[in-house]
């Protein structure tokens, strides 16, 4: 069966997740991350595409960026598994693949999901147990967006920008966002849309993003089709 393209449009967010193969652990030492944090940093630059948030877990890693041209985020993430597998195989001689098949992505509507999904992504070593506190986690975005921890590979999000008039201001506000639970529905959102690689946001913005594509951009409903697919435009959202 023929692989669905991701949906990606330019200039609009991305939630990005990659994971170890069958489960497994990518990432093996501080060293590890450091070099995957470099080499993110390096690629994003080169390919005009925009970090805004990430944590790297044990076996996957989450990651918040807007590319600027709409093949961006495809050759970021090609790039940097590439170079990134590369690089332990070398330092722990082994040999073969690292990641599970494709990336998984969903494109994100701002207002409402853009925080929220910055939220989510620096509150996964929470939620994993590994630390009681986001701050206590050295390698999540979480400490340069809430405390003002200096890290030159991100770039404030316009909807992060506008909490606050100052670095200040905004870090406090947004500590205040992260001490707010993120709602169930919000979290069920996120993840579904992310494994299923659909639009996060609401009925207008996905309608909105099938007609600049051309396609669905949500779940369908299970079973055949009963009709040929219908115009973008016209294609009805699931109940």
């Amino acid at each position: 069966m023929a692989r669905h393209a991701r949906i990606v449009v330019a200039n609009y967010p991305l939630h990005v997740i990659a994971r170890g193969i069958d489960c497994a652990a990518i990432f093996f030492s501080d060293s590890d991350r450091q070099y995957f944090l470099g080499s993110l940093g390096e690629l994003a630059a080169a390919k005009a595409v925009m970090v805004h948030a990430y944590a790297l877990m044990t076996n996957h890693s989450h990651i918040l960026i807007t590319p600027t041209t709409e093949r961006g985020a495809g050759r970021l993430m090609k790039g940097l598994g590439f170079r990134y597998v590369q690089y332990v195989n070398r330092t722990y001689r082994r040999t073969g693949t690292l990641f599970e098949g494709r990336f998984r992505s969903s494109i994100i509507e701002g207002d409402r999901y853009l925080l929220a999904c910055q939220r989510y992504i620096e509150l996964n070593p929470v939620r994993a147990g590994l630390v009681a506190d986001p701050g206590e986690y050295p390698w999540s975005s979480y400490r340069a967006n809430a405390l003002g921890v200096p890290d030159t590979l991100l770039t404030a999000h316009p909807l992060y920008a506008s909490l606050g008039e100052t670095d200040e201001a905004r870090r406090a506000a947004y500590r205040d966002l992260v001490a707010t639970a993120i709602a169930q529905d919000v979290l069920t959102e996120i993840r579904t849309a992310t494994n299923g690689g659909f639009a996060l946001g609401s009925e207008r913005f996905q309608r909105e993003i099938a007609a600049m594509l051309g396609r669905r951009t949500w779940r369908g409903r299970p079973g055949r089709p009963r009709a040929p697919e219908r115009e973008a435009g016209q294609m009805e959202l699931p109940i």
